[in-house]
């Protein structure tokens, strides 16, 4: 009888020890859940997967991403507020989303504050993309990385863009975003904010005669489907922003930290591939789609949108980082 009471404690002890070292293991798996409102063609999106892979490679497992696309987890605005709650870990903004948490992500929507790709990529890769990646944790929004979202350019109804005169009475869909607005105001269109989710239809109605944007975006949008002129004058080069919660952050571990970041920064090699790819695809099928391509002078946008910078000398911290931007390498 006392054998087999032994045993039974023993053979007890054994189940319990196995069972607290698997609760230990499940405890020690984290998901973190990603949302975003782009479509899963998306090269974001493709890029979002990769990182899920590197990260669940680079954790051996540990740490994982759901991620959830096209909206279903509410639209950009609702997605950070809830991850400002921390009620969602990981989305994606535009930049220029990022411009009502602090001043300073401003000079990245400026026109023509970049001078190609590469000099955009240097300077969001360096000192200057880290700073602003941290400057909106006080507001419960930590930058992990940049994603390439192209160049914007102007697409719209009945007529092709070839010069800031062309756009006058013109009303032209822009993000909310009040760097935007005075872009479309000071070359002599009229800017009116939509969100995303709503343009097809403004487009579609006349409620507005055209939208800007990058390739990828229009072909994916079907915008293309209504508005046959696309001017590539490509006036600025916002890029995306992958925030996570500092609720969700906070609570990771030194180990798990690092190894998001090593995977998200894993990711932004891959983005810019897909996206290459992606924008080179979407001119393709826009042009068997009947789209018009131009490809107008900069020069001339260039010399018209000059005093929004010039502008920025009142506000020294800004006019400093542009300045910064300036000096940068291509």
């Amino acid at each position: 009888m006392k054998k087999t009471q032994v045993f039974s404690k023993l053979l007890l002890g054994i189940i319990s020890f196995f069972l607290l070292f698997s609760c230990q293991e499940v405890s020690q798996h984290k998901t973190l859940k990603l949302a975003h409102g782009l479509d899963p063609t998306h090269p974001v999106h493709k890029a979002m997967l990769y990182m899920a892979k590197e990260l669940e490679k680079i954790s051996d497992g540990q740490m994982s991403l759901e991620i959830y696309p096209s909206g279903q987890l509410g639209s950009e605005q609702q997605c950070v507020e809830l991850i400002q709650l921390g009620s969602l870990a990981i989305t994606k903004v535009s930049a220029a989303v990022m411009e009502g948490f602090t001043n300073n992500y401003q000079v990245l929507g400026l026109p023509y504050i970049f001078r190609s790709k590469h000099h955009a990529f240097n300077v969001l890769d360096g000192p200057i993309g880290e700073e602003l990646l941290a400057s909106t944790e006080k507001f419960n929004l930590k930058g992990l990385c940049f994603y390439d979202a192209g160049a914007r350019s102007f697409y719209t109804l009945n007529k092709s863009i070839e010069k800031p005169e062309d756009l006058k009475g013109l009303k032209m869909r822009v993000m909310k975003s009040q760097t935007a607005m005075n872009m479309v105001k000071a070359l002599g269109g009229s800017p009116t904010p939509i969100s995303w989710g709503e343009l097809y239809t403004a487009l579609q109605s006349g409620v507005v005669d055209g939208a800007e944007n990058n390739p990828p975006s229009l072909y994916t949008s079907h915008h293309y489907e209504v508005c046959k002129y696309y001017s590539l004058n490509e006036h600025t080069r916002v890029p995306d922003v992958l925030i996570i919660s500092t609720v969700v952050w906070n609570k990771l571990s030194n180990q798990q930290q690092k190894w998001l970041q090593a995977a998200a920064k894993k990711s932004v090699i891959e983005e810019r591939k897909l996206w290459a790819a992606a924008e080179k695809e979407s001119l393709r099928k826009l042009k068997e789609n009947g789209v018009i391509i131009t490809y107008p002078k900069k020069d001339k946008f260039a010399e018209r949108v000059q005093g929004l910078l010039d502008a920025y000398q009142k506000q020294p911290e800004l006019y400093q980082l542009i300045q910064r931007i300036q000096a940068t390498e291509d």
